[in-house]
């Protein structure tokens, strides 16, 4: 049940983003005098639609998209000049030309979306974009300043291991028998538990604890916890053995050839709860800023990514979890919700709920803004070069030149649109036949 209502959470989401994307640029469209015909949310067949003065609304069958018709989208081919298209590229440039000079009205031709001036047209291009970017930011200041993050350590213990794993193990790992118990787990340590000293040493801090493990040597060390208000007193016998090396922000130190460096260390095998802590709103801003750059890495090394998850799927091995499809995402949202790992808790779950639509929100807003065809970044690249060539018209006193002609590069839409399809299907294919461990 738990599994079905975190895909359920994902889904309205994802359908609440791309309803606000399309808004963001329906809203500067229609202020600008452009007819909007249609407001679709999903693709497909229509389950319900509703028109309200010159726009119809509604939801299609499939939620994995949206539109809206802005009317006059792309130029004829008298507006910009052009000849009667030859071959099968030509015949489908005209094509395009015709059905959008098909939709404009007799006598509301100034409403066409190309009669727009070039801001006005990145203006509107960018809302959808942009609404995502805003979206982003409003989940992750709720998240920082609502709610807080998994901050400092406490005494509490959230997590005990049951048998000690190499340090390379995968995630999914279970113990068999042939595991060694580790050290908590044979002493009886249990979930809840404060602790309150170790070998003597008081702990008032998570700190304090991991300092007097490293102090305290030898075995049957006495561990007093607070278990629901009695003090009980345990025997530790913590084990050496090899550890990940951690950095200041607290992940695992990788070597030269990618492996986690570890180092011999005393090992109890469990792990504390920690506090929320919340953030001031000044940090909303650079969390936002820094997600952005990181997602736009990503997108620019998504090829060797995609080229990786085809070998991972051709030889074994783990999944990077950067980059899932629509099956990886919902499964993730389904076992954040259904988590029965201790010290997660409902603010550990809402938290990462939230931060999941955060960061497709994010995607949405940089993989929109790709300069390319039919992605809202190729209008607005069009939308650019038109104004420039204006500008250096006008600076020459030439007169106004025509609209950018983006008929031309709808060859070009179709084949993106081919292979954004094909990436969409090969991911849905990885996450079912190698899905990412988490």
């Amino acid at each position: 049940m738990a599994y079905a209502v975190g895909l359920l959470v994902l889904l309205v989401g994802l359908v609440a983003s791309i309803a606000l994307h399309e808004l963001g640029h329906m809203i500067p469209a229609k202020r600008f005098g452009v007819r909007v015909s249609r407001y679709m949310v999903g693709f497909g067949p229509t389950l319900w639609s509703r028109t309200r003065g010159e726009t119809e609304y509604g939801i299609k069958a499939i939620p994995l998209g949206g539109y809206v018709r802005l009317v006059g989208m792309l130029p004829s081919a008298e507006a910009v000049g052009a000849r009667p298209g030859v071959g099968r590229m030509g015949e489908m440039v005209q094509d395009a030309r015709d059905a959008s000079a098909d939709e404009i009205r007799p006598g509301e031709e100034h409403r066409a979306f190309y009669r727009l001036s070039a801001p006005k047209k990145v203006v509107v291009m960018l809302g959808g974009p942009v609404m995502n970017l805003v979206i982003a930011a409003v989940l992750l200041a709720v998240v920082l300043v609502g709610i807080g993050m998994p901050g400092a350590a406490t005494t509490t213990v959230g997590m005990t291991l049951p048998c000690v794993l190499p340090v390379d193990a995968p995630a999914d790992r279970v113990c068999t028998s042939a595991d060694q118990p580790t050290p908590s787990a044979a002493a009886g340590l249990q979930v809840g538990d404060v602790l309150l000293s170790y070998g003597g040493f008081p702990i008032g801090t998570w700190e304090d604890f991991l300092a007097a493990v490293r102090e305290v040597d030898g075995g049957a060390i006495p561990l007093v916890v607070d278990r629901a208000g009695e003090q009980i007193t345990l025997s530790i016998s913590p084990i050496v053995t090899e550890r990940p090396v951690f950095d200041e922000q607290n992940r695992p130190v990788l070597g030269e050839n990618g492996e986690i460096v570890t180092e011999p260390a005393r090992y109890i095998g469990l792990s504390p709860t920690s506090t929320m802590e919340r953030q001031p709103v000044s940090q909303v801003v650079p969390v936002v800023g820094s997600a952005v750059w990181e997602t736009t890495k990503l997108m620019v090394a998504l090829p060797v990514k995609l080229f990786d998850i085809a070998k991972v799927m051709a030889v074994g091995g783990e999944r990077d979890p950067s980059v899932m499809g629509l099956v990886g995402v919902g499964r993730a949202a389904g076992e954040i919700a259904a988590t029965d790992a201790p010290g997660v808790g409902l603010a550990e779950r809402v938290v990462t709920m939230l931060l999941l639509i955060a960061s497709l929100n994010i995607a949405l807003f940089v993989f929109n803004l790709i300069p390319l065809l039919p992605l809202d970044g190729g209008h607005v690249a069009g939308a650019l070069w038109e104004g420039a060539k204006r500008q250096r018209a006008r600076l020459r006193g030439l007169p106004r030149p025509a609209p950018a002609d983006m008929a031309r590069m709808m060859p070009l839409a179709y084949g993106m649109f081919l292979v954004l399809t094909a990436m969409g299907v090969f991911l849905i294919v990885a996450d079912i036949v190698r899905p990412v461990t988490f």
